[in-house]
């Protein structure tokens, strides 16, 4: 299947190679500015600098690229696509598709929650790897260490401000500053490792074992600090849709992923010669002169890393909007040209409130780095285990194939994630305080519009039975087309019975029309449509997207064209019901839910804004709906 982001006209190589470069700018931005703090972390102060635990957590450091990112997420989980769409949503569908007639709702749950902890990754990466870049300038000088808290929250005021204008205008220079900085990483690495060549003997994986071995206890609290050097696979899977496999396997093979492994043995081999740089020992490989313009550089890239965080962020919010996950919110799109690109306003301000709070509150990267991890490799774990149902189930690969390869991701993924929870208490429940918060919006999001959808069925009329019950003369005929918005096109919408009841008219022409979101990518223009027509001038028109599309009512009304079925929009009137969702006065466990689901409901957007209807076309009509 070629890759969803190839476009046909393009000249192959040229093609290939641009899409290469946009990977490295957009991708490999959280992963690759990972060497700025994972070393440092794996030597907290609590052990001293010896050869072995050198040896052995550049063992485990390289073990685990090896595994997780270049087998599991680039060589297997590419596999998992969705029409050439990766990330937790497309495999959650997928994985639900594949379960469907069986008892999936744990699957469901299990891919919100994922997708529910990428929000506490969404906070934690911009802060401490703006943070840690930032720090550098405590390796020049300390005396600017008063300077690194505020320098830190301007730089991320900035970022967040910038969202607004969308990463199109930028995103040429993405790629070419990540290759600039993953050169320079991976030169003083490898300068390194020429002084000290022995280090190369850590690529064995019996350092590593050698090292949880002697003390198991402190091996597995090791393994939460080995997994940052992980930090941001994710976003490989993720992006697939964007630029396709291809680029992103080989950006990582041929480049990306030799530059970290030299950057991360240099760290290794300069503490064997100078044990006493392990308070930064990145910054400590670049001579004196070369560290402020480091600094500059590693800002820049960490900027670019939150950036593709903060853009995933806006991505999983569209997606979780479309599927019918989270209330609607104003959603634009900052390209013309990448239907990728959004910028969502409302969580751009939440992001940043809670950032700059994150911030504040934890001071250091040390800090965070106690707190990172759970979100990430918990999403990790979900990931391993939705894949794994989509492969045996969806695509029918034998057991034999996957329960080898499928038993040592879950294990290595496992011991990260048991591993980062016994960092709870040192601000591991952060990123899981927030993960929790948002799975429980879903979940009450999800549970209300339910309860809704099921009132408004039980008291609706077919609308067969309304079409066989009117009378040519009654009620009264308006000349003109009245669209009416509704869930069901089957039954008759409210506003269409209020308006009978309260203005004793109906219109000539009568459309019911629902919007629907089902679990693909993208709908082609041939299958977006399908209209029914009826007697007495009554039509229903059912509207197709995917969960990565965004609703253009008056788009798709031109598209009736091609079916024979026009729209004249200056004599359209397009009748909204507007219900006030209220909770029945009643005790009992289930009134918090009732209350969050109010709350959400309120702050959703209009509907009329939402699937761009003109808003000189719109008659709304209101009502109460009991939960």
């Amino acid at each position: 299947m070629p890759d969803a982001a190839e476009p046909q006209s393009a000249p192959a190589p040229t093609l290939s190679r641009n899409l290469t470069v946009a990977a490295l700018g957009v991708v490999y931005g959280d992963i690759g500015t990972s060497p700025l703090y994972t070393v440092k972390q794996c030597f907290d102060g609590a052990h001293s600098v010896s050869d072995l635990r050198v040896y052995g957590v550049l063992s485990l450091i390289a073990w685990a690229l090896t595994l997780v990112v270049t087998i599991k997420y680039v060589i297997v989980l590419m596999r998992a696509d969705n029409r050439g769409e990766g990330g937790i949503f497309a495999l959650m569908v997928l994985a639900l598709r594949a379960t469907f007639g069986h008892p999936n709702r744990w699957v469901l749950w299990a891919g919100l929650f994922g997708a529910a902890l990428f929000y506490g990754d969404g906070v934690l990466t911009p802060a401490i790897s703006v943070l840690s870049a930032v720090e550098g300038l405590k390796v020049k000088t300390p005396a600017l260490e008063p300077y690194v808290i505020p320098l830190t929250l301007l730089l991320l005021v900035i970022l967040f401000i910038a969202q607004r204008r969308g990463t199109g205008r930028v995103g040429g220079l993405f790629g070419p500053i990540l290759i600039l900085w993953f050169t320079v990483i991976g030169v003083l690495g490898l300068l390194e490792i020429a002084r000290y060549p022995t280090i190369l003997w850590a690529l064995d994986p019996q350092f590593g074992i050698d090292l949880i071995r002697r003390d198991p206890g402190a091996g597995f609290v090791l393994l939460g600090s080995v997994v940052l050097a992980v930090t941001g696979a994710e976003a490989l899977y993720a992006d697939m849709g964007h630029f396709g496999r291809g680029p992103i396997r080989g950006a990582w093979m041929r480049f990306v992923f030799p530059c970290l492994l030299l950057n991360y043995f240099g760290q290794g081999a300069l503490l064997l010669g100078h044990p006493h740089a392990v308070e930064n020992p990145f910054y400590r490989l670049a001579p004196d002169w070369a560290v402020l313009p480091l600094v500059v550089l590693a800002s820049t890239a960490t900027v670019i890393a939150s950036q593709a965080v903060i853009s995933g962020a806006f991505s999983l919010t569209h997606q979780a909007v479309q599927l019918g996950y989270l209330p609607r919110m104003q959603v634009r799109h900052t390209s013309e040209h990448e239907i990728g690109q959004v910028y969502v306003p409302g969580i751009n301000m939440m992001l940043l409130v809670v950032v700059a709070t994150t911030v504040i509150g934890f001071r250091s990267s040390d800090a965070l780095g106690s707190a990172y991890g759970i979100a990430v490799t918990g999403t990790m774990t979900v990931t391993t285990i939705l894949a794994f149902i989509y492969l045996r189930i969806g695509k029918g690969w034998k057991l034999w194939q996957l329960l080898p390869l499928f038993a040592i991701f879950l294990t290595v993924d496992l011991s990260f994630f048991g591993a980062n929870l016994l960092k709870i208490y040192e601000g591991g429940w952060y990123p899981l305080a927030i993960a929790v918060a948002v799975f429980t919006a879903m979940m009450a999001w999800m549970w209300g519009r339910g309860r809704v959808a099921a009132q408004r069925a039980a008291g609706g009329m077919p609308l067969d039975m309304l079409i066989a019950n009117l009378r040519p003369d009654q009620p009264v005929r308006v000349p003109g087309t009245a669209v009416y918005m509704t869930a069901r096109v089957d039954n008759v919408p409210a506003a269409l019975l209020h308006n009978m009841k309260h203005n004793k008219v109906l219109h000539e022409r009568n459309v019911l029309m629902t919007v629907r979101t089902i679990d693909v990518p993208r709908v082609s223009e041939a299958e977006r449509i399908e209209i029914q027509h009826f007697a007495g001038n009554f039509h229903t028109v059912v509207i197709r997207y995917g969960f990565l599309e965004e609703p253009d009512i008056p788009r798709a009304l031109a598209l009736c064209r091609v079916g024979g079925f026009r729209f004249n929009l200056m004599e359209t009137s397009f009748f909204v019901g507007r219900d006030k969702i209220v909770s029945k006065r009643r005790g009992g466990l289930v009134t918090p839910v009732n209350k969050l689901f109010i709350f959400l409901s309120n702050l959703a957007l209009d509907a009329t804004e939402f699937f761009r209807i003109p808003t000189n076309r719109i008659v709304e009509l209101g009502g109460q709906t009991e939960i």
